[in-house]
């Protein structure tokens, strides 16, 4: 089963799936137009400071950030609008929890740069990078070949349509004063967009109004910009996921202590455990894109296709694999089985894992899915994909236990502190 070529094709995203995305699409050496668009104004992310939450029903509900009203007549321009959830959860001295290995393309090299902090923390043979190194590899990957020009920065994609058999996009790009408006069409549209842009903060009962009366008191994880805004704060964080662990350990040496995790009704990351609860100074909705194939194709339109909304899947290297695949798809290249057995997987995989997160959780089935996105793929003029090695895995898992250690490290200098003043 396979579609037309497609010749015009629209990326949305210019992060690690959007830059490996466009790398595919021109290897296939097919394709007239590609063109990226991307809300940002630089590619993979940068440090800035988040606007105070206030729509806490609206996030509870998963209703925030609902679409903006389209002008009826394009192109023109209107007033500017109101800042949206674009803001990265980046702060100065973040560093990847994932082994450097996993966020490597096979045909580009991750650098190998270190900082002291990591050293520090994890030894001369750290494998784990500041967010600025990431950054860097990411911005590398669209300033070769020429695909620099191929970027339209500060951009937002507002809407897509689907035209007869053009796929209109109705775009916006914020200028000092009003927003530009207008629309471009193309045969087809990569979605490299990540996800979890908006913060879900659950509806507890008087938290809207303890932050009206202290502005700035609640923050989501994402807007957390370092510990220093928390010196001599009590501070409560609530969740018991990677984020959640690495909060809390870090406001140890500068909130006032303890610090307050809430982690009961909370499943800990499976990779990561709850070690990082442990410190002594530590007191302890259907969410994915339904109908695609393999976590990639739009079955209800090949046309549309998607790179990245998968969890857990060896992080940028799972971008890679379905780059490829979606590349092959939309040059005409890649043959998908029968709509049939298309929704029969999408079906068995909701009967086994339920329809919430875990159904894009590619761990811990790591070869069989990249390996089936492969076969799919097939061989061709473009980016080749490799057979699936065990070692991306192993060195996956030895980056999580090296961060456990470390939390296991801290935790035990911190009790023996805490033991010698008492």
């Amino acid at each position: 089963m396979a579609i037309m070529p497609a010749k015009r094709v629209a990326v949305i995203g210019a992060g690690p799936a959007g830059a490996i995305a466009v790398d595919a699409l021109a290897q296939e050496q097919c394709f007239d137009v590609i063109r990226v668009f991307e809300r940002r104004e630089g590619p993979g992310g940068c440090c800035t400071l988040p606007p105070p939450l206030v729509e806490f029903d609206a996030l509870a509900s998963r209703t925030a950030d609902s679409p903006v009203s389209i002008p009826e007549n394009l192109p023109t321009t209107t007033p500017k609008l109101a800042p949206r959830y674009t803001t990265s959860s980046m702060y100065p001295y973040l560093h990847t929890n994932v082994e450097a290995t996993a966020m490597e393309f096979t045909r580009e090299p991750f650098p190998t740069e270190t900082s002291e902090a990591s050293v520090r923390a994890h030894g001369p043979d750290t494998p784990f990078r500041h967010w600025r190194v990431v950054r860097a590899y990411i911005a590398s990957l669209l300033a070769r070949n020429g695909y620099t020009g191929l970027v339209a920065y500060d951009t937002t994609v507002e809407r897509a349509d689907k035209v007869g058999p053009e796929w209109r996009l109705t775009l916006r790009r914020p200028g000092r004063e009003e927003d530009e408006w207008w629309t471009e069409c193309f045969d087809a549209v990569v979605v490299a967009t990540g996800h979890y842009w908006v913060p879900y903060i659950p509806p507890i009962p008087g938290l809207a109004a303890f932050e009206k009366s202290q502005p700035g008191s609640v923050l989501h994880s994402k807007d957390y910009r370092g510990r220093a805004p928390f010196a001599g704060k009590r501070v409560v964080t609530v969740g018991a996921s990677v984020s959640a662990a690495d909060i809390t350990v870090d406001l140890v040496d500068t909130a006032a202590v303890p610090v307050h995790a809430i982690t009961i009704g909370h499943r800990a990351n499976p990779h990561f455990g709850d070690g990082a609860f442990h410190h002594p100074l530590v007191a302890v909705r259907n969410n994915r894109v339904p109908g695609l194939y393999q976590h990639v194709v739009w079955r209800c339109d090949h046309s549309l296709v998607f790179v990245g909304a998968v969890g857990a899947g060896l992080t940028f290297k799972i971008f890679e694999w379905q780059a490829v695949l979606a590349a092959r798809v939309l040059a005409g290249r890649a043959r998908l089985p029968p709509l049939a057995e298309q929704e029969a997987w999408e079906r068995e995989r909701v009967a086994e894992l339920g329809d919430g997160a875990a159904f894009t959780t590619v761990c811990p089935h790591f070869e069989e899915y990249f390996e089936a996105v492969r076969a799919l793929a097939g061989d061709g003029p473009g980016r080749s994909l490799p057979p699936f090695r065990r070692e991306w895995v192993d060195a996956f898992m030895n980056g999580h236990e090296r961060r456990k250690a470390m939390w296991r490290r801290l935790n035990a200098d911190a009790q023996a502190v805490r033991e010698w003043r008492a």
